[in-house]
């Protein structure tokens, strides 16, 4: 993993203690707890590509049909257990 970007950051104390407490409850440093605010922020806005893989889109908008069942209570209901 790259090196992470350090940089000085000026906020508000009274926003600054807010966000202390927070990452207490969130059992994470102000650093990191700031950190994952900014991702979240940037992944729920599009600006940042998702860690999981997209599920392949269909072009058409169709689902894929299940194949049909064998045997002779194929269209029946099975009884629950």
């Amino acid at each position: 993993m790259p090196p992470k970007k350090n940089f000085p950051l000026r906020l508000d104390p009274k926003l600054y203690e807010v966000l202390e407490r927070w990452a207490q409850d969130e059992f994470r440093s102000v650093n990191s707890h700031i950190e994952y605010l900014l991702r979240d922020a940037a992944l729920r806005a599009g600006r940042l590509p998702s860690a999981r893989p997209a599920p392949p889109s269909d072009p058409a908008g169709e689902q894929a049909l299940a194949p049909p069942k064998k045997g002779a209570n194929a269209g029946a209901e099975q009884p629950e257990e």
